[in-house]
């Protein structure tokens, strides 16, 4: 059991460790609400989205819906067609020392952003099912079981943990430098991101 456990903890760490689009949306949302209860729906939407994809991924659910082309190319095409629209968004958003909401979303639109990062990247779901659901084959019933909450509870626990880091870089960022230049570099994420599904679709 406790094996289960450390292998679910470390595995799931070194997936969402790595910078990316759900990650810079959650730590910049976190630093511009003007406080961090705001920042929950985007934090809650992200934590869900990582246990519906990692759950399914340990069922094998995923790997047969993505196994038919159409859903997977339009997943492709809708999610760079939000990367673009969100890499827009975010590059032309200006926080201030004034301002300091200036680039804060709505709850509304908090849930759909994190949704829409979540789940419309094949590839970040295609390395839930390559690496955790591959990895749960090495167990089963109650050590399964286990392994999968240890995913899903770092999952849970991180992206509270990036909007609380946001939150205190933003209550340092007196002056919005800070934050406008961390836009600049998630929007180019976006954009990057957009830019490699691209040339997915075309090969």
């Amino acid at each position: 059991m406790a094996s289960a456990i450390l292998h679910g903890i470390f595995l799931a760490f070194g997936l969402i460790l790595p910078l990316g689009v759900q990650n810079v949306f959650v730590f910049n949302q976190g630093a511009v609400q003007p406080r961090l209860l705001r920042a929950m729906p985007v934090v809650i939407t992200a934590a869900v989205c990582d246990t519906v994809l990692i759950s399914l991924a340990v069922l094998g659910v995923s790997v047969i819906v993505l196994g038919v082309y159409w859903i997977k190319a339009a997943l492709l095409a809708t999610g760079i067609v939000f990367l673009l629209y969100m890499g827009f968004v975010t590059w032309k958003s200006k926080p201030n020392a004034s301002s300091d909401t200036a680039s804060a979303l709505t709850p509304g639109k908090q849930i759909a952003f994190a949704a829409s990062v979540s789940l419309l990247n094949p590839h970040a779901i295609m390395d839930t099912i390559g690496v955790i659901g591959t990895n749960s084959l090495s167990y089963s019933g109650m050590e399964k079981v286990i392994f999968t909450c240890a995913c899903i509870v770092v999952s849970w626990i991180w992206f509270f943990s990036l909007a609380f880091a946001g939150k205190q870089v933003g209550r340092l960022d007196q002056s919005g430098k800070l934050m406008t230049g961390l836009n600049k570099t998630s929007a180019c994420i976006m954009w990057g991101t957009a830019l490699y599904l691209v040339l997915t679709f075309i090969s």
